[in-house]
């Protein structure tokens, strides 16, 4: 069997591993320690509580970069939490690193804590500085921070109010607005003021109340700009020193301590003026360069300027001005305050102003050291104020100041003479007239005014001369009076005076030639005025006057005008007295040696109105027609030029146009086709700007009475004309109207012995109808007349119905015969009596019995014996019946048979009672009624037809009537007399 064997070989390699293993394990253990990092130390906390800065710095070891907590200690708030890189010191190796808070230091406690990072690896966090507040225990006071701070305009400003110990927090204001609050600890609050506004001088306030404002405590804070100065210039005055000006630009809002301070080359700026955005600072020595700077809490600003001296002078103000006046010029002197202008070329502008009408002109003079200058062209009798400004007049940089003004006053001098018209009404009476003189003109307080009135051809004055006041500007003057001293031409002369002595004489001719101008020119207004223009006139070789006045003055009128060079052919005429509304009349004269002469005239308005007054109307009939007629308005109620009229009639409340008068000069317009009847008319007159008011009238339209009355004269000689002509055809044809229209009516003609009794007549009677006729030629109810009576039944015994008793006092009964045209006689015929009718239809026979007259109170009593009744039965008609009216009467016209009226009614039929009337009545119509009905009724047969004459079978008068008592015959004088007329022809 083989045996293991040990050898020191296998010893030695385990040996090694085992050393190998442990080498390892030291080197791991040397790396991990290389990578622990060091904890910060030496932690310190450096606070700027003006700033709001806290400044950390610690010793840090190797790292770079480190981790920095920041808690508000009481409530272990983070108010910060950061990886930083702060600087470090090579030389000692402290770190630092800088932090701005939000909120003022002082607010509450704030505690501070950093570690070492190399990436993800992290040391352990350093012991923990803590900044103390105010807001500790021990410190009990109520307190506001920060206090008086300054910002710039628009920043954020966080404040914080500290409480006093056991004190409630109530609000926080700023400036007045209740601000929102945040708690940083038990005691502390705070509040931030957003994009602030810049402050008052004072600052703005922010107050803080404890509970139930009990008591409060406060901050101010300032908000402003940094400085921005602008126009920084350095000049001399003394052509030595230098005097440096600027503007101060923007208002910074910062006054006194914070106020902004200047600073030039380096030395304190001192201000020559102070309070004024331009200010000056004094250099004792000219340096040709300067810088200036401005700085104030916010900030600073700087500026630099350089020049020669030569060319930034700048000379002072003259002083001691004096003057040596004239009535026409002064001579205005100075001196300077430097010797040294002495040398120096100067350029100076005299200000000369007149107190009198504040005028203002400026006259420039040179000269080497210039002292005085002389003053030309002044007027009389006038203050002045006068100052002088000088300059460099080589390399000029700028004016000077301007010396303080010297006042005084011209000497007087004789007037200038006054401009003299005249004006002259219609008889021959006027006035001279001349336009007052001006403070300037006057050249002085002017005493009075002469007038006096010189013929130039007796060389010597013609009236006593006339001493006026100043204040007058016209003086009567009488052409016949003036004329009466033996000179025709006689010139007014005019001087105004003086202290100084009297002005130079002014004259004007008193005669004017009496030539009107054939026309007078309409003109319009401009924005330059009336523009007038005429043709050049040889006459005028003393110029030209234009006069003008209110048209419509026409005595004594105040009148202006304006004198114009001759060779002048057109003006424009401006005034301030032109008014609106009121026509103006121009006037253009000729002046020479010898007279003045009138060219040419026109008129015009500044701007033409509608007038103020309507014209006067009045209104009447004429004829047929309607006549307006007015009366022009009045010149000075006219206010344009009347261009014409319009004529309105009025329907209502709404006007119409009748008619548009285009002529001014028509004073009446005619209005034609009008019925009857009441009008209203308006008038109004208008102008280029409009109508008027207008002015209206009423008129009442009559017919139109000469008219009318020879038409009713015209027609009644028509009328008469024709009557007369009517009546003398009539009277001529006399026979044939009579026969045509009035035939005669046959009388029954009676045997020589008629009988007084009543009793029947045999008459041969024409086969045809009866007819029974009362005549009575009154036309009188009451009175007496023909009465129908019926015709008694005759047998052939020749009995009779009865015996009636007879008035012998009235004419006779006649029998009367007539023929019909009906071919059935109509015969009397009674009910129930076959044999006793009057006539058969057979017969030619009828019976008409005439009774005599009697008085319309009678009656008549029918007494019928129907014979052969079947019934023997003798039925009797007892009816009263009256028939008023004379003339011939038919008989009347039945009633018109009934239906209801049966044949066996044992009842006669009653005639109704006839109407009065009178005249002769035909019977107008009938009925043709049956025998049967007839007798049924037991009443008479009405009558067939008109009555004819025996001769004749013509109707007398036609069938026309329907009731007898619907037309009557009048009984006039006319009718009567024509009846007379055709009656004259009987034999």
């Amino acid at each position: 069997m083989a045996r293991l064997s040990v050898s020191p070989t296998s010893k030695l390699n385990s040996s090694f591993v085992w050393l190998l293993c442990l080498v390892l394990g030291f080197s791991t253990m040397l790396i991990h320690a290389k990578t622990v990092l060091t904890i910060p130390q030496q932690l310190r906390l450096f606070p700027n509580r003006d700033t709001q800065e806290l400044s950390i710095s610690w010793l840090g070891g190797t790292a770079t970069t480190f981790d920095l907590i920041i808690l508000r200690t009481e409530f272990n708030e983070t108010v910060l939490y950061e990886t930083v890189s702060p600087t470090v010191n090579e030389e000692s190796g402290l770190h630092q690193w800088t932090w701005t808070s939000v909120e003022p230091l002082e607010c509450t406690s704030l505690s501070v804590q950093i570690r070492s990072r190399d990436g993800q690896s992290t040391s352990e966090w350093s012991y923990t500085e803590t900044l103390q507040g105010k807001d500790l225990p021990s410190n009990k006071d109520f307190q506001m921070y920060p206090q008086d701070r300054i910002v710039p305009v628009g920043a954020n400003t966080t404040f914080c109010c500290i409480m006093e110990e056991g004190m409630v927090f109530d609000e926080m204001y700023y400036e007045r607005i209740v601000m929102n609050v945040t708690r940083l600890s038990r005691r502390t609050y705070s509040t931030t003021v957003f994009d602030q506004e810049a402050s008052r001088p004072a600052g703005n306030n922010l107050v803080c109340y404890s509970k139930n404002k009990e008591k409060l405590t406060g901050a101010s804070v300032f908000v402003g700009y940094p400085p921005l100065p602008t126009d920084f210039k350095c000049e001399t005055h003394d052509l030595r020193s230098a005097v440096c000006q600027l503007n101060e630009g923007r208002e910074t809002h910062f006054y006194g301590k914070r106020g902004t301070r200047y600073f030039l080359n380096k030395r304190n700026c001192t201000w020559l003026q102070q309070g004024q955005k331009e200010k000056t600072c004094s250099v004792d020595k000219w340096e040709g360069n300067w810088t200036l700077v401005a700085v104030n809490p916010l900030g600073q600003y700087s500026l630099t300027d350089s020049a020669e001296l030569s060319h930034r002078v700048c000379p002072v103000a003259p002083v001691k001005l004096d003057a040596i006046v004239d009535a026409w010029n002064a001579t205005v002197s100075w001196q300077w305050e430097y010797d040294s202008y002495s040398s120096l070329a100067l350029v100076c502008k005299v200000q000369i102003t007149n107190s009198g009408d504040n005028e203002l002109t400026e006259r420039v003079f040179s000269g080497v050291g210039l002292r005085s200058v002389f003053l030309s062209d002044l007027h009389p009798d006038e203050r002045y104020s006068v100052k002088v400004s000088c300059g460099a007049q080589q390399n000029f940089w700028k004016w000077g100041n301007w010396s303080n003004p010297l006042y005084f006053t011209t000497k007087i001098y004789v007037p200038e003479a006054p401009d003299v018209w005249i004006w002259i009404n219609r008889d021959n009476t006027g006035k001279v007239i001349w336009k007052p003189l001006t403070r300037r003109q006057s050249h002085g307080k002017l005493t009075h005014y002469e007038v006096s009135f010189w013929s130039p051809e007796e060389n010597q004055t013609v009236a006593p001369t006339v001493s006026l006041s100043p204040s007058t500007l016209a003086a009567p003057v009488n052409l016949t009076q003036i004329a009466s001293f033996g000179s025709d031409k006689i010139i007014a002369v005019v001087t105004a005076k003086n202290d100084a002595g009297s002005s130079p004489p002014a004259s004007v001719h008193l005669h004017l030639t009496s030539v009107e101008p054939l026309t007078v020119t309409r003109i319009v207004y401009t924005d330059k005025g009336f523009p007038l223009f005429w043709e050049s006139s040889a006459s005028a070789t003393g110029g030209y006057v234009v006069e003008w006045l209110d048209a419509s003055c026409s005595r004594d009128c105040p009148v202006e005008w304006i004198k114009v060079p001759a060779g002048t052919t057109n003006v424009s005429i401006e005034s301030d007295q032109f008014q609106p509304g009121i026509r103006y009349n121009f006037s253009l004269y000729s002046c020479s040696s010898d007279s003045n002469e009138l060219l040419q005239r026109w008129q015009g308005y500044v701007q033409e109105l509608v007038p103020s007054a309507s014209l006067t109307l009045s209104a009447g009939q004429q004829d047929s027609d309607i006549l307006l007629t007015w009366r022009e308005i009045p010149l000075v109620n006219r206010r344009g030029f009347l261009l014409g009229y319009n004529i309105y009639i009025s329907n209502g409340y709404q006007l119409t146009l009748l008619a548009n008068l285009s002529d001014a000069e028509t004073m009446s317009y005619t209005i034609k086709g009008l019925t009857k009847g009441t009008y209203k008319f308006t008038v109004k007159a208008y102008t280029a700007a409009g109508e008027d008011t207008g002015t209206t009238a009423s008129v009442t339209l009559e017919p139109y009475t000469d008219w009318l009355i020879l038409e009713i004269l015209a027609s009644l000689g028509i009328v008469t004309l024709l009557l007369a002509v009517v009546t003398f055809a009539c009277y001529k044809k006399r026979k044939w109207v009579k026969k045509a229209f009035y035939p005669d009516i046959p009388e029954p003609k009676l045997p020589s012995d008629w009988p007084r009794a009543q009793g029947p007549l045999d008459v041969k009677p024409s086969p045809h109808s009866m007819v029974r006729v009362v005549e009575k030629p009154e036309y009188d109810c009451s009175k007496e007349m023909l009465v129908a009576i019926p015709e008694e039944d005759e047998d052939d015994e020749g009995q009779g119905i009865g015996d009636e008793p007879v008035d012998t006092d009235e004419p006779t009964s006649l029998r009367y015969y007539n023929q019909v045209v009906d071919e059935h006689p109509i015969r009397l015929r009674f009910p129930d009596s076959s044999t006793s009718s009057v006539s058969s239809m057979d017969s030619a026979h009828t019976d008409v019995t005439y009774t005599g007259i009697q008085t319309s109170g009678s009656s008549l009593v029918l007494q019928l014996d129907p014979q052969g009744s079947s019934e023997g039965r003798q039925p009797q008609l007892n009816q009263s019946v009256s028939y008023g009216g004379g003339g011939y009467r038919p008989q009347m016209q039945p009633r018109a048979p009934s239906d209801d009226m049966g044949l066996a009614s044992p009842e006669p039929f009653l005639e109704p009672q006839a109407t009065c009337t009178g005249g002769y009545k035909p019977q107008c119509s009938w009925h043709l009624d049956s025998p049967t009905d007839a007798a049924e009724r037991g009443s008479l047969a009405p009558s067939l037809g008109s009555p004819t004459s025996v001769a004749s079978t013509q109707f007398l008068l036609p069938d026309g009537e329907e009731h007898a008592g619907e037309k009557r015959q009048l009984s006039s004088s006319a009718a009567t007399w024509f009846t007379n007329l055709l009656s004259s022809t009987k034999p």
